[in-house]
This record gives structure tokens, sequence and C-alpha cells, in this order.
């Protein structure tokens, strides 16, 4: 029970909201992230297999026509994903987030089982990979804010984070299988590359099937003013009575939100003209930063690319390049371990930005400093490597940046994106965010080839130095949403974040001062309608 009391302070959360339910709920949807994890892990192993390079010909063409090859298999997958999360928005808004997660669910098998079946076809690994893409963006962006919205405050953080575990943990599952495959399979057949390819089918059946015993989200369900059943669910999730109090305060706040909302009757239009009002245009930019800056950190050119990052390294002979990736996805998911269990909830959202920045940029320096003194490849490829241990060192420190950034930016991007948003137009501008995410990433896979190639140690300083970059501007601009609840959002981000981030450091208690302005604006904007109505 020693994790289930780590949770955030300052909450009025009853312990009997942090149960085993709400937790098995988390899990449950959280195979999409094994499964976006693993795919997005694997495939970079899966090419290096000499089993699929012999298939599919990537040994027969020059070194400019693979990384042209390489970077189409790995990029599809994250356009895929881009085009996912934009075009699942208005089911996962008529139909609830549960029936739009299994549709993912279905697409995802769909793009996988291409993928297995390919046998040695480009075309079909190339549209398997945009269709699990698809499945992929899609319950990326459905599944975190069914977390945000089942979650109580005081684990919120915490929930979301289990879905960030199941994406690490994807990953380092599809760096070793793809290891043992290479040990264990004869690369005279076609399994060796099947098996890895094969393998993310597993996750995909269980999130299909696990939804079955999960809930619609309350928050949905009480849009469509169908409050009996969310209150039942909330219940049910929170492990109280009807007429406890915590859960009359809580169905109050949800019943407030609808109403204002539902007074308002925004159309489509008005949805999109909100994004840039003031309280949601400041929450989209930060949103819509942090999602396509986590792609910039440098472990996302490690996860794609590992096998070939590791070359650069010195490392020769495929079964240690997959062995020295297989550590890595090791300290990925430690430090998303770090983060759900320690940072999101102590630590914090902002300062864990600000940390993550602070320390990640160091171990990226300093492999860019040792690849341009040594250039291990050019010497392992002479024969002359004879590692030392400043080249153990820059081992050690891709492993170290992995767990610094997993424990910080990419575990909190996905939670601020989550918890911050409107309930009228969360999906709007989860889907915008998460497509901004995907975004990034494609740019990284499609460009990580060729920088890897052409730039060499100028790529791990640039990463360095964008990682400092993206420090600073969390200090201004990023303020702390820790134990705030969704309904709380509006009044923090009605100040511009400049002030709203000075206030917290003075420590103000700033979403309770400006909880009468917005309530003021809502007021204002409720009598403007009836006057238009009158009219």
């Amino acid at each position: 029970m020693g994790w289930f009391s780590t949770h955030a302070s300052g909450t009025l959360d009853p312990p009997e909201v942090r149960n085993w339910r709400i937790h098995f709920v988390a899990l449950t949807v959280s195979m999409s992230a094994l499964a976006m994890g693993y795919d997005t892990a694997v495939i970079g192993g899966t090419m290096a297999l000499d089993s699929f390079r012999r298939d599919f010909h990537l040994d027969e063409v020059a070194q400019t026509t693979r990384d042209t090859i390489q970077g189409n298999i790995v990029s599809t997958f994250q356009a895929g994903c881009f085009f996912g999360a934009l075009l699942i928005f208005p089911l996962a808004e008529k139909f609830g987030r549960k029936k739009s997660i299994m549709l993912a669910a279905l697409i995802f098998l769909v793009g996988g089982t291409l993928m297995t079946a390919s046998q040695g076809s480009l075309n079909l690994i190339y549209a398997g990979r945009a269709i699990a893409g698809l499945g992929i963006g899609a319950s990326s962006m459905c599944v975190p804010v069914y977390i945000a919205e089942t979650a109580p405050p005081s684990i919120r953080g915490r929930l979301v984070g289990i879905f960030e575990i199941a994406s690490q943990g994807g990953g380092m599952l599809g760096f070793w299988i793809n290891y043992a495959t290479d040990q264990t399979v004869d690369v005279r057949g076609h399994t060796q590359w099947i098996v890895p390819l094969g393998v993310q089918l597993i996750p995909g059946v269980g999130l299909f099937l696990g939804m079955f015993f999960c809930p619609e989200s309350p928050r949905w369900l009480a849009r469509g003013d169908r409050f009996e059943e969310a209150e039942g669910i909330l219940c049910k999730l929170r492990g109280l009575d009807s007429d406890h109090e915590y859960i009359r305060r809580e169905m109050g706040e949800i019943r407030e939100q609808v109403q204002i909302r539902s007074t308002l009757r925004m159309s489509k239009k008005d949805q999109f003209k909100k994004l840039f009002q003031k309280g949601t245009r400041n929450r989209m930019g930060i949103g819509m930063a942090l999602m396509f800056l986590q792609s910039f950190t440098g472990v996302n050119i490690i996860t794609y690319y590992a096998p070939r990052i590791f070359e650069t390294l010195g490392i020769s002979g495929t079964s240690l390049r997959l062995f020295s990736t297989g550590i890595y996805g090791i300290a990925k998911t430690l430090g998303m371990f770090a983060f759900t269990f320690f940072v999101v909830e102590k630590v914090g959202r902002r300062n864990g930005l600000l940390w993550g920045s602070a320390l990640g940029c160091i171990p990226m320096w300093y492999i860019g400093g040792y690849v341009m003194q040594a250039d291990p490849a050019a010497a392992a490829a002479a024969g002359t490597l004879q590692r030392d241990g400043w080249g153990y060192l820059a081992m050690v420190a891709v492993y170290v940046n992995g767990f610094i950034i997993c424990a910080t930016w990419q575990g909190i991007t996905w939670t601020y994106a989550s918890e911050i948003f409107p309930l009228d137009i969360r999906m709007l501008c989860v889907a915008i965010t998460t497509a901004t995410t995907w975004l990034g990433s494609f740019i990284i896979a499609r460009s990580t080839p060729y920088m890897i190639s052409d730039l060499g140690y100028g790529a791990y300083f640039f990463f360095g130095s964008v990682l400092v970059g993206m420090g600073i501007w969390a200090f201004f601009f990023v303020p702390e949403t820790k134990g705030i609840s969704i309904e709380e959002m509006d009044a923090l981000f009605m100040k511009p974040m400049h002030k709203a981030v000075w206030a917290q450091l003075r420590g103000h208690p700033l979403v309770e001062s400006s909880r009468d302005s917005i309530s003021d604006e809502k007021a204002t904007n409720v009598e403007l309608e009836h006057g238009k109505s009158a009219q």
C-alpha cells in the first residue's frame, strides 16, 4: 500500500478515492501507451536485424537511400499519429471516450497485422505503420483525457504517469524483444523480424477487451445531461456513497461547469473562436509548446534509432548494439517510475520541467564533445578503436539523459496537457496539442538519419542547447498545476502567465484570488447571452 499513499498534498481528497478501481481503469487504458511505446521503439532495432535488412533489401542500397527508407518507415507512424489525434476528436465528443478508445484499438490492430504480414514488401510496412499510427494517435489523444476526467486531483498526475510508465515499458519491451530474437531465432528465416512486429498486437487486443470493463467518463456523461449515470460512475470510482460530502462537492462543480457551458450554447465555430480568447489562448500556447518541444529533448532520436546512435559511439556488431539499446529502455522506464511516484506529485509539474532541462542537457553536451574529440564510429570502422573510460562514460550519459528526461519532460507534458483545458472544448484542445507532439516526432523521425550522417556530434550539441532554451521558457511561462482540480484550471489561467508564475513564486493563493474574477466574467457572459435572446 506504500505507493498508494503517495499523492499530492493540499487537496480535499479523502483516502477512499485512491482505491484499486481507479488504478485498474488507468492500467487498462494504458495498454494503449504500451502499444505506443512498443511500436515507437521496436522499429529501430527491427530494421537493424540482419533478416530484415536482407528481406527488405536494405543491404543492397547505398547509405543515402537506406537513410531515406529508414526515415520513411519510422516517420509514417508519426504521420499517422498526427492525423489520428485530429480525426478522433469529433468522434470522442459525440460517442464518448470509451467507444473512441475501442475504435482506436481496432484501427491499431489492422495496422499491426499489415506490418506482421508484409513478407518483404516495403509498401505494406509503410501502410501498416501509417494505419497503426492512426490508432495510436487517436488513443494518445483520448486516453490521457479519459484518465484526467476520471481521476481525483491528489493522484491525477500519478495516474497519467501510469500511462507514461506503460509507454516506456513498451519501449523497453520492444528493445529487448529485438535482442532476444537476434540471439535465439535463425537469421535464415522470416521469423526473426516477424516476432518483434507481431508482439505489438498483444497490447492492442488487451486494450480493446479491457475497455469492456471500464466506465464512460462521468464528465462526458454530465455534458449530455446524464447526471444520474455520471454520479453513479463517480461513486463507484471514488468508493464513496452519493451522499458523501466529497461526491456532492465534485458533482456540484461538474454541474456548475456544465450549466455555464450549456447556457452559453457554443457552436463548433464558437468553440474554435474560444481557442483564441483570454484564459484559453495561453493554455493552448503552453500545451502546444510543451507537446511539440518534448520531441526535441534528444530522447526521441535515441528511441527511434538507438542501434544507429550506439554505432556512432563505436559499438560494433548488431547484437551488442541491440543489447545496449535494451539497457537504454530500462533507464527510460526507471525514469518514468521516478516521474510517477515522486516527481509529478512531490516535485511538481513546473519544478520537474526546470530540473529536467538543467540536468538533461549535461549528458547531451558530453556525448557531443566525446564524439567530436574521439570520432569513435570512424575508429571502430577502421579497427583502431580502443575504448577508454571516456567512451564508457559516453554510453552512461545516454542512459542518464534517458532517465532524466523521462522522469521530467516526457511525463509532465502529457499530464499537463491533459488537465489544463476548459471542459467545453477540452477534446478540441487536446486533439490539437496531441497532434502537435506527433508533428514534432515526425520532424525528428524524418530528419534524424541525416542529422546523424551529416551533423555528427553537432546533433547532440543541438539537442542539449534546445533543452536549455526549454528550461528558460518554462521558468517564465509555465505555472504549477499540482493538486488543482480540473474545474479550478479556469481560474488559474485567467491571469497573464508571467504574473501567474510570479504570484506562485511569492506563495500567493492564485486560484482562490482568481476565482472571483472568473466567476464575474462567466456571469457577464451569461447576461450578454440572455440579452441576445431577449432581442
